[in-house]
């Protein structure tokens, strides 16, 4: 019989031998077969038969005779396609160790770790944004420790897009380790302006632009970029395959089948991996507790044209600097409707001109004017787009607001639009500065427009269509408060992870990933730097503490000089507070020190008196301890003693 060919499927801990249907009937001597084809048995020399392989026929075309068998067949068939263990490595003892040192438990601060035991990699490296206590403080960057500890192990940075939450602390890191920035050409000039304002142009020479789809060696690992949308034009996912198997990082992402830019999510290609075999999946889960699909970009241009056509003075669009679609948006329908364009705001001046240099956006300089050049202009003619979406009070727009911007002032007929959602803790900021527009007299296009803003995170939908599509043995959902990681993997579990193979993950946890096995390993130092962005320069931890200190508790200072024979003060004492006590009690509070500092000198152990600084010491505890008791305060005490 020709062309005839059998292959073996397990069901149920038994060997199917499917054969072909055919025609032909013939048994030897030694075999009988039964007549529906499924069991077949064969004699022995002594007269006894043994049970053979049973068999499903199966004809040429691949389909089944009997539908108890196909049925069968067809659900083992879909448990192997679901089952991520058949297409690992089980036989390696290869391992990779995850590290998170920024974004996990917080929004923003992205950077993470992974690494062999000869080789490790960093994705991203971002900033967050400080709290009301920070005083002084503009941003926070992770802390660099672990880094310096395997310096000698890492082989690049790899950048998944340009936010500032992901690629914000470049510089500082920088500072301490240069080693090859592997991304995408948005990001890396990012980066380079970041690299200019800190006079370290020279470091430009550690980029490497990727191409994606295109996988690449570094150290141990072998990495592609592959296309992903997002709220920023050019963001990518990475696809990390080392020995122990593939990690995908999403990186941040919603899927857009829409975009602006016409590029959707490469689906086909975590299609490709899922069909390879997924180690491990790190998904973004900002938007975790979103239920349905994010809505896709493009909804934003419709309300854009909306209040474009009803507008009869200037439109001032603020939002994120980063979201260059939709600011590519608000300037199509500018064009659109006979506007100029004017952009003021250091960062969205900055980020316009890399998008259109590099040909991300196209627009003619025609359609551009300088702030100065405002005036000359009827107000149906102008478009600003300005930063300030998060009332911040250095942006442009507040300055505008409160009539202190050089070149703008807010006018009763101006049309305001802040296309972005507050960042939580910037609600009371974003609430004041729409406060300070509504009182200049402007209209503001904020909440009463359900489409002046979308979100760049995925959904619920979005997660598990990630999820199917790659497959993964372990599941580690990233990005977000804890909250949000809780809520995705619960979202795992539904899409077929088993509970055992999700970890959620906190900063500074290393876990270690085979495919037999994930394990924490360790904890590793991690937390926050606090940098004033003025002089781009570190906070020391203590003198944010103690701003913090005088801002909630207020500070008590004392001078005194005293004589060691005598154990008695020499002079009165001058006793200042500052926000303890008010001003009509200032003396009353004074003369309650002064007694103490008497006090305590009568009764000083031998020896302290003579050590001026263990005399302050003490002073300081006792003090505080009489503000506590009395005041129900903790403040700051400089107390400074003159002894003689």
């Amino acid at each position: 019989m020709e062309n005839t060919s059998y292959e073996e499927i397990v069901i149920e801990n038994e060997v199917i031998t499917p054969t072909l249907d055919t025609n032909d009937n013939t048994n030897n001597d030694t075999t009988t077969q039964t007549t529906n084809n499924t069991t077949e048995e064969k004699k022995q020399p002594n007269g006894q038969t043994i049970p053979q392989k049973k068999k499903a026929p199966i004809s040429g075309n691949g389909w089944v005779n009997d539908t108890k068998k196909a049925f069968e067949l067809n659900e083992r068939i879909q448990k192997d396609r679901l089952n991520p263990h058949n297409k690992l490595n089980l036989k390696t003892n290869a391992s990779v160790k995850i590290t998170p040192l920024g974004g996990l438990g917080e929004i923003g601060g992205n950077m993470m770790v992974i690494e062999t035991d000869t080789s490790a990699i960093i994705i991203d490296v971002g900033m967050s944004f400080p709290d009301g206590s920070m005083h002084g403080v503009d941003i926070l960057i992770p802390d660099f420790t672990y880094l310096r500890q395997i310096r000698n192990k890492i082989s690049g940075i790899c950048i998944t897009h340009a936010h500032e939450d992901h690629i914000g602390a470049m510089a500082y890191l920088f500072k301490e380790i240069q080693v090859p920035v592997y991304g995408t050409s948005l990001p890396l000039e990012m980066i380079g302006a970041k690299f200019d304002e800190h006079k370290m142009k020279h470091h430009r020479s550690y980029f490497r632009a990727i191409q994606k789809r295109k996988p690449i060696k570094i150290g141990d690992f072998e990495i592609e970029w592959m296309h992903i949308t997002h709220s920023i034009i050019d963001c990518s996912s990475l696809a990390i395959t080392c020995e122990a198997g593939t990690i995908i990082h999403t990186g941040d992402f919603k899927i857009d089948h829409t975009p602006v830019d016409g590029y959707p999510t490469d689906l086909h290609r975590f299609a490709y991996y899922g069909e390879k075999g997924v180690l491990a999946l790190l998904s973004d889960s900002t938007n975790s507790h979103g239920t349905g699909f994010t809505k896709t970009e493009k909804t934003v241009g419709p309300t854009f044209d909306r209040i474009f056509a009803s507008s009869k003075g200037r439109v001032i669009m603020s939002t994120f600097s980063s979201n260059l679609h939709r600011v590519a948006q608000a300037m199509d329908m500018a064009i659109k409707y006979g506007r100029k364009i004017c952009v003021i705001g250091r960062s969205m001046e900055k980020n316009i001109d890399v998008a259109i240099n590099l040909g991300y956006l196209k627009y003619s300089k025609d359609n551009f004017i300088d702030a100065h050049e405002v005036n000359k202009f009827q107000d149906k003619e102008v478009l600003i787009v300005t930063t300030g979406s998060q009332g911040e009070t250095m942006s442009a727009l507040f300055r505008m607001s409160i009539h202190e911007h050089r070149h703008i002032k807010i006018k009763p007929e101006d049309q305001i639009i802040l296309s972005a959602k507050a960042i939580p803790g910037n609600e009371a900021s974003v609430s004041e500065i729409i406060n300070q527009l509504l009182k200049a007299g402007a209209k503001v296009a904020y909440q009463d427009y359900a489409d002046i803003h979308v979100s760049g995170h995925a959904s619920q939908e979005e997660q598990k269509l990630m999820l199917r599509l790659v497959k993964p043995k372990y599941f580690l959902p990233i990005h977000g408060e804890y909250n949000h990681v809780v809520k995705h993997s619960q979202t795992g579990i539904d899409c077929g992870v088993l509970e055992r193979n999700i970890y959620i993950l906190s900063d500074g946890e290393q876990v270690e990933i085979t495919p037999k096995f994930m394990k924490k390993v360790k904890s590793v130092k991690t937390g926050k730097v606090y940098i004033d962005n003025q002089n781009n320069v570190k906070i020391a931890n203590d003198v944010v503490l103690d701003r913090q200190t005088m801002a909630n508790e207020g500070m008590v200072m004392l001078v005194a000089q005293i004589s060691i024979n005598e154990r008695k003060v020499v002079a009165p004492p001058k006793v200042l507070s500052f926000g303890l006590v008010d001003v009509k009690n200032e003396k009353a509070f004074a003369k309650e020190i002064e007694d103490m500092l008497e006090h305590y000198l009568t009764h000083a152990k031998d020896g302290i008196l003579e050590n001026n600084r263990m005399l302050e010491d003490e002073l300081r505890k006792t003090v505080r301890k009489h503000c506590l008791r009395k005041y129900k305060k903790y403040p700051m005490i400089v107390p400074t003693i003159i002894a003689q």
